[in-house]
Parts: C-alpha cells; structure tokens; sequence
C-alpha cells in the first residue's frame, strides 16, 4: 500500500506537488494521470526517497521508502528506462542489484525470461532500443518480487506484443494481491488496465475514484436516439448546455448534455414515437480532456497551419 499524506514539494518559488493526498490500494492496478507539468513524476520520486518531500509524508507498507531494510523487496519501480548503464549486459545490471539486497541468481534468470530478454540478456544495455529498455526496468522492478509496484510511463517505445504483455502482466500482479500504480499518456491503455484512478493537475489532486465513476461523472456521454419527428424534439431538447447533431432529414439524433431518461420523456410528452434510445458513454480521454482542461500548462491549436519556423518545420540556418 501507498499512502501519500499532505505531500507539498517546492522549487524555490515554483510549487511542483501541492498538498496531494491519496491511497493506492493492493488489489487494483491504478492509473496515476495528468498533464505534462502535473507533478506526476515528482511524486512518484518522493515515494521512493529520490527527492524529499517539503512537507507532508508518504510510505510504502507502513514505512518510509528508506527505512525498509531491504527495500528492492518492498517496492519495484520503473522511472526512467534508459538509466542503466550503457556498458552493463542485462544480465550484468540485474545481477548487480540482486547481489545487494540478498537475491539469488535463479531470480534473476526468472525475470530475464519472464521479461523476454533471454535472448539479448548478454548484451550492453546501452545498444537495446526504448521497448528494450523498458522490458529491462520491468524485470528490475520485479526483481524483489515485491507487494508494491510503481511503473512510469512502462509501455513507451513497446510494440503491440509488449503493450499487451504489459496489460496482463499488471492485471495479473493485481490480482495476486499486489499494490500497482502505473502513469500513462495513453488512455485508451490506462482503460484497459487500471481499475482505479488518481488524477492530478498543477499539483493538486483532481480525482480518486474508479474508472467507470471518473467516466460516469464528467457527464461527457452522448445518447443517441431515434424518432419519428427529430426537428420537433430537437427543439424541445434543445438548451445552453445541449449539443443535438444529425442530417437534416433524418431520424436519428446524436445528443449531449441530456440524458437518456430525460430525452424519453420529452418524448413521451410530445408524443413522438421513439425507434432508438441508445447511451453512449464518455472515453475515457475524454473525461480526462473534461476535467484537467485548466490545468494543461502547454496548450497547442490543431487547426493551425505549419508554416517555415514552426514545429514541424523548423527553420534551417544558412549554410
């Protein structure tokens, strides 16, 4: 379990996480979200002793990270793929970190194969790829075969085959009991994987919930509905806050900002003949998009055209 209390961390005048306070429970696997600049990473940081806390607390079982006597065995964490060695074989740098917390060496040839480095595990880490160095942090955070397990961003640089693998390998540690909190960009993953949600923005905690409450309770969800007079109920719908679409002539309607019920009983009281009255949750990046849309700190226009200098087409010095 982690338990994060109060948690305040400060640059000088720059606040980076802002009285966070949450619980990551065993059992579940939970989505930790937010912008760029959250404070995401500074977090997951102080939970494992790399940065201190300003103030606040958090502990991992019970425990400060560094007063656990073996602490490899109490939580595996994935923070930053490339930070092996490059000169270390795989094999070289699991060894390393088992020889100082008492590991055998069947347990490194254990995460090795369950990893799927059996066949480069004698190369230098500094030649593998991103998806490469991923899998090598997910065989060192599971080295201990820890109760806690703390992932950032795991499935950057993975093919599909080890997108996949990462999604059941982190159900699987769930329901084994375990406690895993994992961050990710890709929603549509978090999704599929994680069960709970802690969201966070500027620092501030934003949301502690279930992903199927998170969704439910942006109210971003559309309803669809089918009717023998769409112009009569789209007027009848109609609101500040209602978004009605569908071609003229049609139908059906796509509806935003009324419920399903809401939308029957108008109606039933017009008596309109319904065909259809389908609801149509919110995604997941959507309700995230919803909710966290103040605290974006870096905002661009997708409409806007790439002209010489931008992004996408920088500029090239005179030779």
């Amino acid at each position: 379990m982690i338990e994060v209390r109060q948690l305040v961390k400060r640059y000088g005048a720059r606040i980076a996480v802002d009285g966070l306070d949450f619980t990551v429970k065993p059992g579940a696997v939970t989505g930790f979200l937010g912008p760029n600049g959250a404070g995401k990473s500074t977090t997951m940081r102080m939970i494992v002793g790399l940065d201190a806390p300003t103030s606040g607390t958090v502990t991992v079982n019970g425990r400060r990270y560094a007063e656990h006597r073996a602490p490899l065995q109490e939580v595996g964490t994935l923070l930053e793929a490339k930070s092996v060695h490059p000169g270390r074989t795989a094999y070289g740098h699991l060894r390393a970190l088992a020889l100082t917390h008492g590991i055998p060496r069947r347990r490194v040839e254990e995460v090795i194969e369950l990893a799927g480095l059996t066949s480069v595990a004698r190369k230098r880490a500094g030649s593998f790829s991103l998806g490469m160095s991923q899998r090598l942090g997910v065989a060192a955070a599971l080295l201990g075969d820890p109760e806690t397990i703390m992932l950032d961003e795991p499935v950057n640089g993975l093919d599909p085959e080890g997108v996949r693998w990462i999604r059941h390998l982190l159900t699987g540690l769930a329901a084994q009991g375990r406690t895993v909190l994992v961050s990710s960009h890709l929603m549509a993953e978090v999704a599929l994987t994680a069960s709970q949600l802690v969201v966070i923005g500027r620092g501030r905690l934003l949301a502690d919930t279930t992903v199927e409450g998170f969704i439910a309770e942006s109210g971003r969800g559309t309803v669809t509905v089918a009717c023998s007079e769409p112009a009569r109920l789209r007027a009848a719908i109609a609101g500040p806050e209602v978004t009605v679409t569908g071609e003229p002539g049609a139908e059906e309607l796509t509806v935003a900002g009324r419920t399903a019920r809401e939308i029957g009983q108008t109606a039933a009281d017009l008596g309109i003949a319904v065909y259809a009255l389908v609801p149509q949750a919110a995604s997941l990046e959507e309700a995230f998009m919803a909710l966290t849309g103040e605290s974006v700190e870096y905002h661009s226009d997708p409409g806007a055209p790439h002209t010489a200098g931008s992004p996408a087409h920088p500029a090239r010095s005179p030779v």
